[in-house]
């Protein structure tokens, strides 16, 4: 192709996105010029698949999330970038799957490229305020990665996910600076919630940005452990009798915390009249941990990643490829574009957010994304004057793990020196019958774009360790201790 016919292509490719961003608004009465639909993605950290109460699960009460659920779609195939932390927010900012994206380990405070876009930066090229709060995971301080550097007008929360395990921190980051958090010492002991602090942050930039568009990232920490509520907020009062033990009960309370906290949010959304123009996702953020077992419930008692009606469980958990590592709740509400009630069976993920905000607010997404706009599954073909596109496959890896899915089959390697194994899930979505050597072909053919898919990793850098590592000892509430951490020159450590 001659470099004119590019062009032609890309300013058709653009025209073409201003005018459905156009339609969009027009259709609801609004114009291009004021009303720009905000987004807000909420995600919880370690929800499981079948834990909200939406997804059937009879132990945790989630009465807003089930009411949301009610007035948008659910989708029972959205995927998680990763099957971690930090790895699976790269691919949710990035828009790219996890063999392109530059945050690939977990330690926790790994860097985001200083050339990468993100969901953030590319709203932000036209008009939206931007927001972040909770937990980052894609740079630690004086590195490459941090969010002001990404495109963010502001983030509270915590930089390292490190950091992040406890929620009485001595302080949180904001912007590269510390706020302090009177009374806390890390660990359990403190006066101060650190979630409470970041969900108000949160709120209040809605207030303050709701009369122009507005994009607010709400990567909130609970329910991940420690499993930690004051004993006074209201959900642990539902709780705190039942028959499991007390991190199960503080579990259950910490997603009923979300729950009323997304209740709010809604509620602050129509009391400012932008309800009807805001687009709100809400989903977890990798597969779940097979939390609080016992000889009753060897997957857990809150049923994760087992269907508590039928019983039919998905293979692994956090940290694994298998369907429990990455599968995650899903739902997405947009009243007067999203019919409400839907539930949706197309197949996708994580770096599927970039290219919809995109196609929504009508910017433009970067060229190099994994991404497929969801948006015509979201309010109709019809009302987005297209079909919808599908994957040709999704692609996972994670320390050593490769995966890789085609429509119903599933290719996964478990580690370097492992043999693949092939599953069928349309017959067996429990992953129990490996068909690699009855399907050679077709192993054959997912392996050869499994190859295709990654490249090496490059990772972005650190200018200087002091804060990050400063940031990481706050854990202990030692961030003023010589004692610290052993962390290598790019400031991984173990983390979860």
């Amino acid at each position: 192709m001659i470099p004119i016919e590019n062009e032609i292509r890309q300013l058709a490719k653009s025209v073409g996105m201003y005018l459905l961003s156009s339609c969009l608004l027009l259709s609801s009465g609004l114009t291009a010029a004021d009303q720009r639909p905000n987004v807000v993605y909420i995600m919880a950290d370690e929800l499981g698949y079948y834990e909200p109460s939406f997804m059937g699960n009879p132990n945790i009460k989630t009465p807003n999330l089930d009411k949301f659920a009610s007035e948008g779609i659910v989708f029972k195939n959205m995927f998680a970038g990763s099957s971690v932390c930090a790895p699976t927010r790269c691919c949710l900012l990035t828009g790219k799957h996890s063999g392109h994206t530059s945050v690939r380990s977990n330690g926790g405070g790994t860097p985001l490229r200083s050339d990468e876009a993100t969901i953030a930066s590319v709203v932000k090229d036209r008009g939206y305020a931007t927001g972040g709060f909770g937990k980052w995971g894609c740079g630690g301080r004086d590195s490459t990665g941090v969010p002001e550097k990404h495109g963010f007008d502001v983030f509270l929360g915590y930089y390292d996910q490190v950091h992040a395990h406890t929620y009485y921190p001595p302080y949180l980051i904001r912007n590269s600076q510390e706020v302090p958090l009177a009374g806390n010492h890390g660990g359990n002991d403190g006066k101060t919630y650190s979630h409470y602090v970041i969900h108000d942050a949160a709120m209040k930039f809605v207030r303050e940005s709701s009369k122009s568009p507005f994009f607010a990232y709400l990567p909130y920490t609970p329910p991940h452990g420690n499993f930690n509520i004051p004993n006074d907020d209201p959900a642990w009062a539902i709780y705190q009798d039942q028959p499991w033990s007390e991190d199960a009960r503080r579990y259950a309370a910490m997603v009923t915390m979300i729950d009323r906290q997304v209740g709010e949010l809604m509620a602050l959304l129509k009391e400012l009249g932008i309800d009807n123009n805001t687009l709100v996702f809400f989903s977890g953020d990798n597969g779940a941990n097979d939390y609080f077992k016992s000889a009753e419930h060897p997957r857990g008692v809150h049923f994760g990643n087992k269907n508590p009606k039928t019983g039919v469980e998905f293979r692994g958990t956090k940290g694994t490829l298998y369907e429990g590592g990455v599968r995650i709740p899903f739902a997405v509400r947009w009243p007067g574009k999203i019919a409400p009630g839907r539930v949706s069976e197309h197949l996708g993920y994580f770096p599927d957010v970039l290219t919809t905000v995109a196609e929504v607010t009508g910017a433009t997404a970067p060229p190099d994304v994994d991404g497929v706009s969801i948006l015509a599954e979201l309010i109709g073909e019809v009302s987005a004057g297209r079909k919808q596109a599908q994957h040709d496959y999704l692609y996972w890896e994670i320390n050593g793990w490769i995966a890789i899915r085609q429509n119903q089959w599933r290719a996964v390697r478990p580690k370097v020196n492992l043999a693949w194994e092939l599953y069928d899930l349309s017959s067996d979505p429990s992953e129990s019958k490996d068909l690699a050597a009855a399907k050679p072909e077709m192993l054959n053919k997912l392996t050869s774009l499994a190859a295709k898919a990654h490249e090496p990793v490059r990772e972005g850098s650190f200018a200087g360790n002091e804060l990050h590592q400063r940031d990481r000892r706050a854990k202990f509430g030692k961030h003023d201790s010589a004692e610290a951490e052993e962390l290598n020159p790019k400031g991984k450590a173990k983390a979860k």
